[in-house]
Order: structure tokens, then C-alpha cells, then sequence
């Protein structure tokens, strides 16, 4: 789920298979695939497939108004004798791109995409199809008022104004495409990958086409009750503390850094009082740059870098070397990176769907707003949520996108213990939905298992079979977290 501190919360092959072109039902409108290639954000990779744009009403009330284009892409099965069932892999965000998502994970379908299609939609207002984002200064933003924040939800609005109309960008409208792509593909089931947001995009899908959906797996898991952004701070506080004790009591860490969480919160408290001059070189573009890190910058590093387990073994190091030497420029040079892996995702598209499904049931939520204060994070993602969500036009929403699931297709439901965005509790709740579920968590690890030792083979072998019955996973309890970094070096031999 794409929820980060202030500023970032404002950014927030060959031929197609034979018949796959043609409509698979009636009325569902035609889908062209031809060679193309999926790029990693970065630029890293290209992944070799067919795509095509499958053109859709804006507002699905207007038929005869704005249409918008889905960027479609098929990763086909090398097995030619594939199975007839694909894989539709959802990405997280709000505000990430599927083909995107998949260009930089992609090797972790490698078994799957052996003898299976891989479908990937670009979720309107994402990737290729109308991508609702805006132009501003990021680093201006992380120390910007109220004033500020209502000028830039001012200027993005009017910037999207002449493309589209944000208010139809919801998970509603969403789960409608994918039923669109679906029929026009000609395929009678799928299977489902959810990754964060993407996990409510994969719930809403099966609620609402539930004789379509041959097996789900949910990653990072979203319940359907849960409202985004209330929790978010006390979830990341508390993952942050768990990652800082596994640490006190690893030997090898605890020697090279003793308590980590008293390094944690003397830089708090520094920061706290005022931000300090940091020169580095950009990590990215080798440049020398001058940054002012601020609290707000040391949430980031921390939020982010509990995302992912390789990220996390690098924060005892990175806290110890500013509190103990005031070396701030590591601490610095991982908020560049981290930034930077986040920019990809569609601002305008996040605030669409948090601003009509999420904000608007805060009240009910009864916001602690002590607790949250006394988080890194603080109050200040609710409240410049407020203040976005304030002026954002706030689109259709089904009355049961909250409503508690209840399905009898077979669930993987996938969690880190140290997740700090979707903690293992979230995956507990969701599966009371699903009469045949099973919840694998993994010790140590953060957001998203899907590149976690041996789950390639889970997942591959949890498709073939489409039940969870008697499926091993076993291996997964051997998985071990990246070790603590005690040195620039890395972890002690």
C-alpha cells in the first residue's frame, strides 16, 4: 500500500494466441495484442510480450462521453501447451503500474509463466492508461503548510482537469475493467495475484465475478473492512521496533551497536529541534548535493526501509552512525534512493482512490490522534490526506466494497511479521472471508513475499494445483531475512 510520509503522500512476444484477440463475449469491445516490450521504472529491464489498449468509458454512466485507453500486456506462457487459466497480477500503490510492478519482479514468476499466460492492466490512472500525476517539487514539500499542500491539490487538479475527470478512478471502476479485459481476452476464469492495494482491487473482483476467479493470492493483504491511513503510523512504529530488537538481540548487531532503539530515538529528538546540513554524492547520478535532513526525511528512511527486509538490515547502521558520529550522509543517501524507487506512482490516480473509499470513513475510524503523534510518522499523513481529500472530487464507490467477503475459491494469503504497512493481523482478518484459506507469514521479513526464498515455488505449485489442500509450505520456514549490517562491508562472516 502506498501510503508514505507527507510529501510522498502527495505525489503519493510473439503472436497472440490464436482467437485471443476476439471478443469473448458478447458486447465486449475488440483487444488487439502485437509485439511490445515491458520496462522496468528504472530502466533495468525490458520483459518481451504482446500488448494492446483496450479503449473503455471514463465515466461508464456516459458511453457516448471521454473514453480512456488500458494499457493491456500478455507475458505468454512458454509452454505451448499452457494452461487455459492466466494469471492476472495486480500491483499495489494506490498509483503503481501492473506492467511496471512486473518488469522488476518478474523473475519471481519465472514457474508460473512457464505454462501460463501472465496478464498485466495498467489500473486506469496508472502506467499507460491515463496516468493521473503532477509535476512539483518533492523536496519543497516535506516541510510545506497547510497553504502549501491545498495550493499544489489546487494545481494538480487543474493540470488533470483537461484529460480527466479524477473523480472515476476508483476500485470500483476498476474491477470492471479487469472484467472487460477478461471478456474481450476470451478466457472463462483467471487466476488472481494482489500485491498491497492490489489485494482490495483482487477481493472487489471476486465479490463482484466470483464464477471467474479460479484461485487468488493476496500479498501484503488489504481486508476489505480496513480504511487506509488511520493505522498507518502505529503499524510502521511498531514494525520499526520489532526490526530495532531483533536486532538488540542478534549478537553480532547488539556488539556493534548495543540498543539500537536508543540511537533511534536520540536522532528523533535532535531532529526534532532542527535539521542538519548534509553534503553527499547522489547515489543515482553521482552528482554532489546539499539536503537539509529533517524528521521528516528520517520517517521516510525509516518507513520505506521497512518495506523490505534487505532495506531493514541497514537501519541499525544507518541510526548509529548519525547519533554516535553525526554522520547523516548514509542516512541521506538512502532517503534519495528510497524517494526515488516511489516516484513512479501516480499521485493524482492514490488520491482518487483514497479520497472517495478511505478518507470519508476517518470519522468512524476514531482517530488517535496522541498515538499517532508519538509516532515518527505523526498526524502528518492524515492530516494532508485531509487536506487533499478536502478538494478532491470524490468518485463512485460500491455501497459492499467494505462489506465483509465471503468465498469458497481457494486463498493464499501471504504477510511479513515486520510488515510495516500490512501487518500479519490484516491477513488473519481477511481470511475469514474465504471458507478454503491459507496464511503463510514469514519471520523478519516486511511488505510483499513474492520475492522471498522458495515462494516462487509455493505460489507455482499452489496454481497447478488450485487448492490450498495439502500444499507445503514448509520451505518458507527456513526463509531467513537478509542479516543486520554491522559495517559498510555488510553482515559479519
Amino acid at each position: 500500500m502506498r501510503a508514505a510520509p507527507r510529501a510522498l503522500a502527495l505525489a503519493a512476444l510473439l503472436a497472440a494466441t490464436p482467437g485471443a484477440e476476439a471478443a469473448g463475449a458478447a458486447g465486449a469491445p475488440p483487444l488487439t495484442l502485437s509485439p511490445c516490450q515491458i520496462e522496468h521504472p528504472l530502466r533495468l529491464t525490458v520483459v518481451p510480450a504482446d500488448c494492446g489498449t483496450l479503449s473503455v468509458p471514463e465515466n461508464p454512466a456516459e458511453p457516448l462521453g471521454r473514453r480512456i485507453g488500458l494499457r493491456v500486456a500478455r507475458v505468454g506462457a512458454i509452454n505451448r501447451r499452457k494452461q487455459a487459466d492466466p494469471l492476472f497480477v495486480l500491483a499495489g500503490g494506490p498509483g503503481q503500474a501492473a506492467g511496471e510492478f512486473y518488469a522488476s519482479v518478474a523473475a519471481a514468476f519465472a514457474r508460473i509463466h512457464r505454462d501460463r499466460d501472465i496478464l498485466l492492466v495498467d489500473q486506469r490512472g496508472t502506467g499507460g492508461s491515463n496516468r493521473l500525476d503532477c509535476d512539483e517539487d518533492e523536496e519543497r514539500l516535506y516541510r510545506a503548510s497547510d497553504a502549501e499542500i491545498t495550493a499544489f491539490t489546487e494545481r494538480c487538479l487543474a493540470k488533470l482537469k483537461a484529460r480527466a475527470n479524477v473523480a472515476y478512478y476508483t476500485t470500483s471502476l476498476a474491477v470492471a475493467d479487469l472484467e472487460q479485459v477478461r471478456a474481450a481476452l476470451g478466457f472463462a476464469q483467471l487466476n488472481l495475484y494482489g500485491v498491497s492495494y492490489g489485494t482490495r482491487v483482487a477481493q472487489h473482483y471476486l465479490r463482484r465475478y466470483p464464477a471467474r476467479v479460479r484461485t487468488v493470492i493476496l500479498d501484503g493483504v488489504v481486508p476489505p473492512g480496513l480504511s487506509v491511513g488511520p493505522a498507518l503510523a502505529t503499524d510502521a512504529e511498531q514494525a520499526l521496533q520489532r526490526i530495532l530488537a531483533r536486532c538488540a538481540h542478534e549478537p553480532a548487531c547488539a556488539a556493534a551497536f548495543g540498543d539500537p532503539a536508543r540511537d533511534y530515538e536520540t536522532l528523533r529528538a535532535a531532529l526534532k529541534e532542527h535539521a542538519v546540513p548534509v553534503t553527499l554524492t547522489d547515489p543515482a547520478g553521482g552528482q554532489s548535493q546539499q539536503l537539509d535532513f529533517n524528521e521528516e526525511h528520517l520517517a521516510t528512511v525509516l518507513r520505506l526501509g521497512g518495506y523490505s527486509a534487505d532495506y531493514a538490515a541497514l537501519l541499525p547502521l544507518l541510526l548509529h552512525g548519525a547519533a554516535a558520529r553525526a554522520d547523516y550522509a548514509p542516512l541521506a543517501a538512502q532517503f534519495l534512493l528510497l524517494k526515488r524507487s516511489f516516484e513512479s506512482l501516480a499521485a493524482g490516480m492514490h488520491n482518487s482512490v483514497l479520497c472517495a473509499e478511505d478518507v470519508p470513513r476517518y470519522a468512524g475510524a476514531l482517530l488517535d490522534r496522541a498515538a499517532l503523534a508519538d509516532t515518527f510518522m505523526g498526524t502528518s499523513e492524515v492530516d494532508a490526506l485531509a487536506l487533499i481529500c478536502a478538494l478532491w472530487p470524490r468518485g463512485p464507490v460500491d455501497a459492499d466494497l467494505h462489506a465483509p467477503l465471503h468465498s469458497d475459491v481457494p486463498a493464499l494469503l501471504l504477510s511479513g511479521s515486520d510488515d510495516p504497512v500490512t501487518p500479519p493481523r490484516y491477513a488473519r482478518e481477511a481470511a475469514r472471508g474465504f471458507s478454503r484459506a491459507l496464511e503463510v507469514v514469514l519471520a523478519g521479513f516486511g511488505h510483499g513475499q513474492l520475492t522471498a526464498p522458495c515462494m516462487d515455488r509455493v505460489l507455482a505449485e499452489f496454481l497447478r494445483r488450485g487448492t490450498t489442500a495439502g500444499l507445503d509450505t514448509g520451505c518458507t520456514r527456513n526463509a531467513r531475512p537478509m542479516p543486520f549490517f554491522t559495517s559498510v562491508n555488510g553482515p559479519p562472516p
